[in-house]
């Protein structure tokens, strides 16, 4: 079958992952409203196409915090690869370093991050960070990063606990036994206890920019007071984000957040967005509400349980190419054209 649309890698991750893998990655937190309006809101957002524009030739290149890119999207940060594929996150640092796009690797990789600096040597690669109870394994998870020639620490604000995901529950999900969280073995067993640290503030900023220096880039960002605060602390990128859907059932679209976000920061700085982006057309919206860039979870993951690297590159390029084609027939030559008067909200 041709893959031709990302709908297509889902179709066959379904099929031929196992089951408590597939609930595992599907999973949203209760009801999942949020995680499927991810999606819907895209919807609700039209365009303004300019037309008799040149588009014959086209520059969609963008900088993250002063480093190119060769799109406007990257690859957010997941957790268990190996789920997906055996080689795991060396197969996504590959695929990222391919399309010379940015890949945030996850306090949760099944792969240590010196594995998937040597897969990919070069590439751009950021670290996510989740501060835990022991907050010497988070330091050291940080240092690591940095000496290994990491260029960025993305700080997750939104899991002080893990949502309640029902299908998870109901499978007992536990990794199987050949499938090790590699960067922190030893540390604590995953599946028996949070270890997440929920007295985590924003005072913490101050204490992870005395560990590294690293740009500190927030995720899970949905309100302007919030965003507020990040700049008042010093951040350098905010990433809009609900977790994919999978913390607070009931909180925004990503989309329908950003704008009030970017609005808040005043340029001040970069904000970014995932959740819902499954089309390249998505990605243009995006942008003209005020993302720099965007970045994708599942459909990551999706690739990889297809054909590993060689799928995620699919995936990527898929949309890339849409995302080209869709800025040429909203009339933009390149990025920088790209601005909130090419969309309008649909009245429904």
């Amino acid at each position: 079958m041709a893959m031709v649309q990302l709908s297509d890698f889902e179709a066959y991750a379904k099929k031929y992952l196992p089951k408590i893998a597939w609930d595992f990655f599907a999973a949203g937190a209760d009801d999942c409203s949020t995680r499927d309006e991810n999606i819907l809101a895209y919807k609700r957002i039209h365009f303004r196409p300019r037309m008799l524009r040149d588009v014959s030739v086209m520059d969609i290149r963008t900088k993250l915090l002063g480093t190119e890119i060769s799109f406007p999207l990257g690859i957010a940060p997941t957790g268990f690869h190996q789920l997906a594929w055996p080689d795991g996150e060396k197969s996504t640092a590959r695929a990222a370093r391919a399309l010379n796009t940015c890949y945030i690797t996850s306090t949760y990789s099944t792969c240590t991050l010196e594995e998937i600096s040597a897969a990919a040597p070069g590439g751009l690669r950021w670290f996510q960070l989740y501060i835990h109870r022991n907050r010497a394994v988070s330091q050291q998870l940080v240092q690591r990063a940095e000496a290994l020639g990491f260029q960025g620490l993305v700080l997750t604000a939104d899991l002080p606990y893990t949502g309640k995901r029902r299908d998870d529950v109901r499978n007992g999900f536990c990794l199987p036994p050949h499938i090790r969280l590699k960067n922190l073995e030893g540390a604590f067993e995953v599946c028996k206890m949070n270890p997440l640290d929920p007295s985590v503030t924003w005072n913490d900023i101050y204490w992870l920019k005395s560990l590294t220096r690293l740009p500190i880039i927030i995720k899970g960002i949905l309100t302007k007071e919030d965003a507020e605060l990040a700049v008042r602390h010093g951040v350098q990128g905010i990433i809009v984000s609900n977790h994919g859907g999978r913390q607070l059932d009931g909180a925004p679209a990503t989309i329908d957040a950003l704008v009030e976000v970017v609005e808040a920061v005043h340029g001040r700085v970069e904000v970014y967005l995932d959740g819902g982006i499954r089309k390249g057309s998505d990605i243009l919206k995006a942008l003209a509400l005020g993302a720099k860039c965007v970045f994708i979870g599942r459909p990551a993951l999706w690739g990889l349980a297809y054909k590993g690297e060689e799928g995620l590159q699919e995936v990527l390029r898929i949309l890339q190419d849409e995302f080209r084609l869709s800025m040429a027939l909203a009339g933009c030559a390149s990025v920088s054209e790209i601005g909130q008067h090419l969309v309008q909200f649909s009245k429904l």
